[in-house]
């Protein structure tokens, strides 16, 4: 198994542990510490060694901050982890924050004593996250301070040792382009900005430039490392050389000069001093090695990941690759839904249904000689009321079965060595309520919204991002997450900077992955999400127009359950959509099915409604 569902959370630990952190602070002369989830690379996945803010609070949720003082504790989490942080923190140690309306830098500006001393890791925030904390303690007369540790991993006694797992080569005919190339397309941009060299502080950027992969982070193939490309072209890779043998040594020395990670903050300080203008990521280089830069008189020009982009925007053999993944992942959820609706209700509880489909999905890669290399994410595998929980995460103390009368969600997605999956289906053990059925049908309406929108070019993902609301709107309803994430092919699930969101100004452009994903969610009582991949498809002419038209090829093909459907809400292109949706995963579909069940399962799951007057 590629995932656990082992209690991780500790919050009995929390007093002591913050009590521990408190003890501290007259030492560093600081009234207050925070404690980000993210770590030294600013990633949604860490390494059990970056986990401070779970050891510390018992949050584990994939994003949050943490602010300790003197007196209190706050955890400032967004809204899908709001449920989930009252359960597994001490709430006589810990309260709650809104990471999103009312952040940390924006908190303190109505919070902060006078005099305030905050410190910080600055090897765990960006600059742009040290500006706005200096700009609002300035009101109360506080300072930031900038730390030469962190006292947390100071008072963490059996932290886990940071991970060196084998780096491999990504096959060029998966890739779609050598590394060279992609490395001379990004020394050759430098002239634009002026700029003498530029330090890619992503590590999925690290790995999409230099065609590697890794398994450094849970559900995230890339390496821990860091690089610089000058503008001459010559390139350098920070990463632990225990991680990089044989065929990976051959390929790497063959494009870098290789050094320890360690080193990174003092070659950027050389580089400074030589020619000046070093181009940093703003979204993912930390203060301490933008600073090493300016303190050796060199200026950090703060832009945009220059294999961001690129990175978003697949070439021809990664989409490929990509939706290859998803027929193969297609025929797995189609094997895992014909054994969960043969099963009895109440006989499958939500750990033995996401187990059962992570051994779909390895049967199926074993079958098709493309195996799975890890799930993309922890499955969300919720029941009845669980389901509610955005990001909800089964454990054995949480463990339900899946009962007659309830919908049963479950977000799983999987990586494969040729593309990166993600899919929601939500589906009915036995009759449910007709409100149940109603509320998917709105859902549902929203994704099809989105998987029918033609739009120009310019259109970003919040242009779009009502589409998928409008008919909950009209019931007052809505749901409190994006309707869509990038992608990445074979990186990250969770990829920008392209997004379908309120708040995503990223221009969509051709190639880009991204998910499909509206929701409703009513606590206590049930959620549903239903997920596509989609990619942004070139322009087109449209007959009758005059002007051409960008629009979404839908490449994720699994059953959409008809029982929830209720076909009145939906108009006859809605209709229309289902049914050639639901013929185009069946003829996608069989040729990868060997089971005559689950062949038979799919024919009846993808019959059409045709009721389209």
């Amino acid at each position: 198994m590629f995932q656990s569902f082992d209690v991780t959370s500790t919050p009995q630990f929390g007093r002591a542990r913050v009590e521990a952190l408190r003890a501290r602070f007259d030492g560093l002369g600081i009234d207050a510490f925070l404690v980000p989830r993210a770590d030294e690379y600013q990633g949604e996945y860490v390494p059990a060694s970056a986990e401070r803010l779970s050891w510390l609070t018992g949050f584990t949720g994939s994003a949050g901050i943490a602010f300790i003082g003197r007196n209190e504790a706050v955890v400032f989490v967004d809204g899908r982890y709001t449920t989930q942080l009252v359960s597994q923190v001490d709430g006589e140690v810990f309260s709650g924050g809104d990471l999103v309306n009312a952040p940390p830098h924006v908190w303190l500006k109505t919070h902060a004593a006078p005099g305030l001393r905050v410190g910080i890791d600055p090897r765990l925030h960006t600059g742009a996250d040290v500006r706005r904390l200096e700009k609002a303690l300035e009101k109360s007369g506080g300072t930031l301070v900038i730390l030469d540790e962190n006292p947390v991993d100071a008072i963490w006694d059996d932290r886990p040792a940071e991970p060196c797992e084998p780096i491999a080569v990504q096959p060029e005919h998966i890739a779609g382009k050598p590394a060279a190339e992609k490395i001379a397309t990004i020394a050759e941009g430098l002239a634009e900005e002026k700029c003498s060299a530029v330090l890619l502080s992503d590590p999925s950027s690290v790995a999409w430039a230099f065609n590697i992969r890794g398994n450094d982070v849970p559900h995230t193939p890339h390496p821990l490392a860091r690089a610089i490309i000058h503008a001459d072209g010559r390139a350098e890779l920070f990463c632990d050389g225990e991680k990089i043998k044989g065929a990976a040594m051959d390929h790497l020395s063959a494009l870098a000069t290789l050094f320890p990670p360690d080193t990174l903050s003092k070659r950027l300080a050389a580089i400074a001093v030589d020619s000046g203008r070093i181009l940093v990521d703003s979204g993912s280089a930390s203060y301490f090695l933008t600073q090493a830069i300016r303190d050796a008189g060199g200026e950090a020009v703060e832009g945009s990941d220059p294999a961001q982009l690129p990175r978003a925007c697949k070439n021809a053999a990664e989409l490929n690759g990509s939706r290859a993944a998803h027929l193969q992942d297609g025929a797995a959820m189609c094997a895992f839904l014909h054994w969960l609706d043969t099963s009895e209700p109440g006989d499958v509880t939500e750990i033995a249904a996401a187990k059962a489909l992570e051994a779909a999905r390895a049967r199926v890669g074993e079958r098709m000689q493309n195996a799975l290399k890890d799930v993309s994410f922890e499955t969300i595998s919720g029941a009845g009321p669980d389901a509610a929980i955005i990001h909800y995460r089964v454990t054995t103390a949480t463990d339900r079965p899946l009962k007659a009368g309830e919908m049963y969600l479950v977000d799983s997605g999987a990586q494969y060595v040729n593309g990166t999956t993600d899919i929601t289906r939500t589906v009915a053990i036995g009759e449910v309520p007709e409100e149940q059925k109603t509320f998917f049908t709105l859902v549902l309406k929203g994704m099809i919204a989105i998987s029918l929108a033609r739009f120009p070019k310019g259109t970003r993902g919040c242009d779009l991002d009502p589409l998928a609301r409008i008919a909950l709107w009209k019931a007052g309803a809505d749901y409190g997450h994006g309707t869509g994430h990038g992608v990445g092919a074979y990186l990250s699930v969770h990829e920008g900077p392209q997004r379908i969101s309120r708040l995503s100004t990223q221009e969509l452009l051709p190639g880009m992955i991204l998910s499909n994903e509206p929701g409703y969610y009513r606590p206590g009582a049930f959620g549903i999400r239903i997920e596509n991949l989609i990619v942004v498809r070139e322009e087109v002419e449209i007959a009758g127009g005059d002007r051409p038209m960008l629009g979404f090829e839908t490449i994720t093909f699994c059953p959409i359950d008809k029982r929830l459907i209720v076909t009145d809400l939906l108009t006859r292109e809605e209709l229309q959509w289902i049914d050639a949706y639901h013929a185009e995963v069946r003829e996608k579909l069989m040729p990868f099915i060997d089971e005559m069940a689950v062949r038979a399962w799919l024919d009846a799951a993808t019959t059409p409604f045709s009721v389209h007057s």
